[in-house]
């Protein structure tokens, strides 16, 4: 899983920058990224991590999960550096080493437990949060640099938490006809496509460990206080201190890459083509042509 999730991160990083930057929230970016050989098969890549972290999300709270999904950002940044010649400054080095420390204590604080049926309530709040999520993402897309890529990768993380709350539940459904019925399953789908989105315009913005460690650390957070207050999740008793540790340093190390992460590609400008004004040899003015007619 974490694995897959690390070589999506950088097949579709690649196909995002390759791909005209989109300063609206618009869907057809996807259709864009689509035609991208890159990012098809990371798009395949994350899938297979998303059906590991599904069925994970069995028994395991979402504590583990999505800290072993923030995980990939690693494998992520290895890749870059030795296939694609990233260069990542110490600060941003530092960051992710504090990131993943934070993400660890999460780790280390979880208790696994299985799931509890997600209320109604929680259920029409992962609804009204896809509307609020694409108005933020509609106001956020007009950053640039490496803030766009914190704040877009942020709503990313975000969405996908919420996919991640919305399958806790459904990985402990025991037939097929409950599955499909349940309206989760396409909440579940439309936070994934939104949080995918976000993430394309994220990695459009030139940081990919930027957006990608706000959308892990945006992910990781909220998706644990839902499992801990609706779906059953548990922290082993006397490390409630280490989890709002893991909670404080996480935030921390995001809001550290807002300032230090550096773009990581550029994207090419098509040359500017200078107006050649039209041929004058055979161009007379119409004063003269009119004396030359009186002659």
């Amino acid at each position: 899983m974490i694995i897959a999730y690390g070589v999506a991160n950088l097949l579709q990083s690649i196909a995002a920058t390759r791909t005209t930057v989109h300063h609206t929230f618009d869907p057809g970016l996807l259709l864009k990224l689509a035609g991208h050989r890159a990012y098809l098969v990371g798009l395949g890549c994350q899938i297979i991590g998303f059906v590991l972290a599904f069925l994970a999300r069995r028994d395991l709270p979402l504590f583990l999960v999505q800290a072993s999904v923030a995980a990939g950002l690693g494998v992520t940044a290895v890749l870059g550096v030795v296939l694609l010649k990233w260069r990542l400054p110490l600060a941003e080095i530092a960051l992710i080493t504090v990131l993943f420390g934070g993400i660890t204590a999460l780790i280390m604080s979880a208790r696994p437990a299985p799931a509890r049926p997600l209320p109604l309530a929680g259920v029409i709040a992962l609804g009204v949060a896809v509307l609020v999520i694409g108005f933020l993402g509609f106001f956020a897309v007009r950053l640039h640099g490496p803030p766009g890529s914190v704040a877009l990768g942020s709503l990313a993380g975000i969405a996908f938490s919420a996919a991640a709350v919305a399958a806790r539940p459904l990985a402990s459904m025991h037939t097929a006809a409950e599955f499909l019925a349940h309206p989760l399953l396409y909440l579940l789908i439309i936070h994934s496509i939104v949080g995918q989105l976000l993430l394309g315009l994220a990695m459009q913005r030139g940081s990919t460990t930027a957006a990608v460690a706000a959308m892990d650390a945006a992910g990781a957070v909220p998706a644990a206080i839902v499992g801990l207050l609706l779906l059953g999740d548990r922290i082993w008793p006397g490390r409630e201190w280490l989890a709002t540790l893991g909670f404080v340093v996480t935030l921390l190390a995001v809001i550290g890459l807002t300032r230090f992460a550096e773009p990581q590609h550029h994207h090419e400008t098509a040359p500017v083509r200078k107006r050649v004004p039209p041929p004058q040899a055979n161009y007379v003015p119409l004063k003269v042509a009119s004396e030359r007619s009186q002659n």
